[in-house]
């Protein structure tokens, strides 16, 4: 009755395990099915369910010939080898069941599991010798696809000498063959399980790099739209108005806001295709023009200051952002009357401070489903170019707007490549 039950505990484990592949199986199978809908090689995303123990199985076939000598009789004591036969295939099937997934390769009862083995197969080879050795490169293969890491070596040549060992004295004979066997599918097993592995790791890697970079494509789309549009429409309305109050009195001034709104609106489809493409250049003198067009249009007198050394273009294409997304909410919201822009340049840092004498209420919130726009998605370029913004009431009244940047460093180089210019 031992036999019996030993054997019926590994197939409801073996039932248990072929529900889980088929589970993977049916999910592998869709996957597929899927991206022949839409016209990829289904084999190139997806090459295949995930190994299972099923695959590590038919080696157990490799104690055939001490099955074969307990049922013909020819064992001795042939309970206990039964009893043996049956906890050593009990404990292979779970060690290598476990030890496909990394949390349950390296649980603690895997490694017991694996060590009651070796004690299973150190006792078999010494009680019964000759067939009963072949359960050491069994052995070893659940050794190697258990344990893997920097001690796979060391453990293999230890278990092959060990199993060497007790071939010896055992039967002292085919102890070298018995040793080779064992340290060689303790390596295989967890080369080629270790290969595998890697892949597949590296390959949702890659899936998380793709993910991540159409995120980033995302996120920079939707800032360059909410940058450019904002200050664009603010413009043009601004310039509308004043075209508005002067068409009664002065045609030709009229004409002429009509003419500014005609060319921003031209530069703006400009803007918008380069923001598709993600390629575009500017400079901070080109905003800071245009600032002083928006300003004064709205009745608001710009003054301008700038002082220090030239600035590099990393620097001059983020700091354009910072006048253009300030210069709009001074439009906006201010009702200010006067607008300072200053830009301070020196050795290690520049400083660009965009003050009014307004109301001082908060004059940028992002707006709801778009992530880093405005203000908030100015602080977030700036900090990761090493630099800094701050916004906020002046103490003499006002709002005013500060953003510090360091000299061209690898993190402004790469805040620049990954953020918009303005254009």
């Amino acid at each position: 009755m031992t036999w019996v039950s030993g054997v019926r505990c590994q197939l409801r484990a073996l039932r248990a395990e072929r529900r889980q592949w088929q589970a993977e199986h049916e999910r592998f199978k869709a996957a597929q099915r899927a991206a022949r809908k839409e016209g990829r090689d289904p084999d190139v995303d997806h090459p295949g369910p995930p190994p299972t123990g099923f695959a590590l199985l038919p080696w157990l076939l490799m104690g055939m010939g001490a099955f074969s000598n307990l049922l013909q009789g020819r064992t001795p004591s042939p309970w206990i080898g039964g009893v043996g036969l049956v906890t050593f295939n009990t404990l292979y099937i779970y060690v290598t069941f476990r030890s496909f997934r990394r949390e349950t390769r390296e649980a603690v009862s895997t490694r017991l599991a694996l060590l009651l083995m070796a004690l299973v197969t150190t006792a078999l080879a010494l009680g019964y010798g000759g067939s009963w050795l072949m359960f050491f490169p069994l052995l070893g293969l659940a050794a190697g696809a258990a344990l893997r890491g920097p001690w796979l070596g060391r453990t293999g040549l230890l278990l092959a000498g060990y199993a060497g060992a007790i071939s010896y004295v055992r039967d002292g004979s085919d102890a070298v063959n018995i040793a080779y066997g064992t340290f060689l599918s303790s390596m295989v097993t967890a080369a080629i399980l270790g290969l595998s592995e890697a892949v597949r790791e590296l390959r949702a890697a890659r899936e998380e790099l793709a993910r991540r970079a159409v995120e980033k494509e995302r996120l920079r789309f939707s800032r360059d739209l909410h940058d450019l549009l904002g200050h664009t429409l603010s413009v043009i309305v601004v310039k509308s108005e004043a075209a508005r109050r002067l068409a009664p009195r002065d045609l030709d001034a009229a004409l002429g806001q009509i003419a500014d709104i005609e060319s921003v609106g031209r530069q703006a489809l400009t803007e918008i295709r380069e923001a598709v493409t993600g390629y575009r250049e500017g400079s901070l003198a080109t905003e800071l023009t245009r600032a002083r067009s928006a300003l004064s249009a709205a009745s608001i007198e710009p003054v301008v200051r700038q002082s220090g050394v030239p600035l590099e273009p990393q620097t001059e294409a983020l700091l354009g952002w910072v006048v253009r997304e300030a210069v709009t909410n001074v439009v906006r919201h201010s009702d200010a009357s006067r607008c300072e822009i200053t830009v301070d340049s020196g050795a290690e840092r520049t400083v660009l401070t965009v003050s009014d004498n307004g109301s001082g209420r908060p004059v940028s919130r992002p707006e709801p489903g778009i992530g880093g726009t405005g203000l908030k998605g100015l602080t977030e370029r700036l900090a990761a170019a090493g630099g800094s913004l701050r916004a906020g009431p002046s103490p003499r009244g006002g709002f005013t707007v500060t953003a510090e940047l360091p000299v061209v460093s690898a993190e402004l180089a790469a805040a620049v490549a990954t953020a918009p210019r303005a254009g």
